[in-house]
């Protein structure tokens, strides 16, 4: 029997119209299962702002502090605020799960998608394992139950997208309907770009899509500024409330970003910050797709497999040298060698996202929405070139889809009773004193959370580009406040030491570590298997995990590192560091350790 033969029987059951129910309502739940099992989000953004901008928004610490989080603690904090009191009200792990789930409301409007642009009668199995290999995609998967943003940020997108898709027919014929069709897909999309500013990427890639639409040029740039109209509202709605502050606080709306157009005193006259992930030179821009799958550091921190981006360059120019190619035979268009105007809003909204992405940020978790859509575009792209070989596309996306799992995530702990935890030494006189992070990385911002609302946090070069006017704020904020003052660091830890806590707990819950016979069974066991760590025998008669000689590093001599090259940081601020005060005190994401280190600082005469 052919392949393509037994997959089609065994997929027969999703041409039911329950099974089409049933998948909308346990993929989110599976996805939710999925962020349970990778545990407590322990990712690099979330310990730097996501945690701190809400709690400085509720506690209100902004402009008090001074960018405990880098320039980040000047973003938009509202897409963070449900996570905030998710863990005030639930347990970790269900918060885990929630965000998984609603991570995985994706499949459901990618669902939606396919079936308006594939249409009615094509088989409904087909929406529903496009929607599941978008679904299946490394940047989202990636992401999922962390809070970076980008796949929460991605449901305005997608629902925009969705409903110019589910009305087309109203947005042929003007009436007060169709304005109000693009006012609300404008509103969808205002509201993605308000909460994350790169989504503005996303309104830009729409707005231009419905140039697309079969009507005439007028019609259609009413349409685009009907839309555009409605995105200003959506980012009014969600993000125009902190803009007002920002400009109300910094003078820019935008604090710290684009103050090349604001002309802010507190930041630099520079327009997009991070900009180190843009291609280089025409060649790079030509060929990026293939150049950062191949290298993906060249737009992302970790490794993801991202070969869905040169199967759809190579098959988007396959498209266009097909359709040039029949223009130029006059060759008449067939229901299939033609490509529907939903399909084509489609594409047009991918590729224009695409180079904006590209020439804007070139960051890849900045292109999660297009990602989702990435198969669902493959599709229709190859139904025009080769509608008689559309399996070989099918087959092409089923290889995606294993090839790009399992996929590498940001970042997890093992799940405990409190998410965050940490042990602050007291502090004498809060109202006198400023505690100081000076690391840019391992980032800090999380532990402000923990110290007293009358302490000041103010952060020394780690990330926040320092100019005269926000160095003045510095010192003045130093010379207000007596002290004492405290500097916080992060204390060196061994990344395989927390591997080895959890291989201790798993032995501990099966019994073997307790006495001499459980240590001899675990001794056989280790024999036959490589737990990569060193079994010691206690005293007691029971036994413990150490690392391996090779894995154990002297963490005492790092901190006494950090803690010189600290000394030397703050006193460009006026500040000494009194090395011998420093302890290291214990904190934790989940069951991860992330232990500080607590000095004394003072200002210098």
């Amino acid at each position: 029997m052919r392949v393509d033969t037994w997959f089609a029987r065994r997929t027969v059951f999703l041409e039911q119209p329950r099974a089409g129910r049933w998948a909308l309502l346990l993929v989110p739940l599976l996805l939710g299962l999925l962020s349970l099992l990778a545990g407590q989000d322990d990712g690099w953004d979330m310990r730097n702002y996501h945690l701190y901008n809400v709690h400085a928004l509720l506690g209100g610490r902004i402009g008090f502090d001074l960018a405990p989080a880098g320039f980040q603690s000047y973003f938009n904090p509202t897409l963070d605020i449900p996570y905030h009191y998710l863990n005030q009200w639930l347990p970790p792990r269900v918060v885990g799960f929630v965000l998984g789930a609603l991570h995985g409301l994706s499949f459901v409007l990618l669902y939606g998608i396919a079936r308006q642009v594939l249409g009615g009668d094509r088989p409904r199995r087909l929406a529903l394992l496009l929607a599941f290999a978008g679904v299946a995609a490394p940047g989202f998967l990636s992401e999922l139950g962390n809070t970076m943003g980008d796949n929460l940020s991605a449901l305005p997108v997608l629902l925009s997208l969705y409903l110019v898709l589910r009305h087309w027919d109203a947005l042929r014929q003007w009436h007060g309907r169709t304005a109000l069709i693009a006012v609300s897909a404008g509103v969808a999309m205002g509201l993605a770009a308000g909460l994350k500013l790169t989504n503005a990427i996303y309104a830009v890639a729409l707005c231009a899509a419905l140039l697309t639409v079969p009507l005439r040029w007028w019609q259609r740039l009413r349409l685009a500024v009907l839309f555009g109209v409605g995105v200003l509202g959506g980012v009014a709605i969600s993000g125009g409330w902190w803009m007002a502050r920002m400009w109300q606080t910094f003078g820019n709306p935008l604090f710290p970003q684009f103050n090349n157009i604001f002309r802010s005193p507190l930041a630099p006259d520079s327009g997009v910050i991070d900009v180190f992930f843009r291609p280089q030179g025409w060649l790079e821009n030509l060929l990026w797709p293939f150049i950062f799958t191949l290298n993906t550091r060249r737009v992302s921190e970790i490794p993801l497999k991202l070969a869905v981006w040169p199967l759809l360059y190579v098959t988007l120019l396959a498209l266009a040298a097909v359709w040039l190619w029949r223009r130029l035979r006059r060759a008449p268009s067939t229901a299939t060698s033609s490509l529907a105007p939903r399909g084509l809003l489609l594409l047009a909204f991918v590729v224009v996202a695409y180079l904006v992405w590209m020439r804007m940020f070139s960051i890849y978790r900045y292109l999660v929405p297009a990602e989702l859509l990435a198969p669902l575009v493959i599709w229709l792209a190859w139904q025009y070139v080769g509608p008689r070989a559309q399996k070989v596309a099918g087959w092409a996306l089923a290889l995606l889809v294993l090839t790009a799992l399992p996929a590498a995530n940001w970042g997890h702990a093992g799940w405990a009773d409190q998410p965050f935890s940490a042990q602050v030494p007291a502090i004498a006189r809060p109202a006198d004193s400023i505690v100081f992070f000076a690391q840019p990385d391992p980032p800090s911002g999380w532990m402000a959370t923990f110290l007293p609302p009358a302490t000041q946090v103010i952060a020394l070069d780690t990330g926040m580009l320092e100019t005269p006017a926000w160095q003045a704020r510095q010192r003045a904020a130093i010379a207000a406040r007596p002290g004492p003052h405290y500097l916080l660091l992060s204390a060196a830890r061994n990344d395989r030491d927390g591997t080895r806590l959890r291989k201790l707990a798993v032995a501990r819950m099966l019994g073997l570590t307790e006495d001499a016979a459980g240590c001899d069974k675990l001794e056989r066991l280790m024999g036959k298997v490589r737990l990569q760590v060193a079994l010691r025998r206690l005293p007691s008669g029971g036994c413990t995990f150490d690392l391996l000689p090779q894995h154990q590093i002297d963490l005492a001599a790092q901190d006494r590192a950090t803690i010189a090259q600290a000394a030397e940081k703050v006193r460009r601020y006026g500040l000494a560091l009194d090395a011998a005060s420093c302890s290291k005190q214990p904190a934790a994401i989940g069951d991860e350790p992330r232990p500080f280190l607590w000095c004394r600082v003072a200002a210098q005469n």
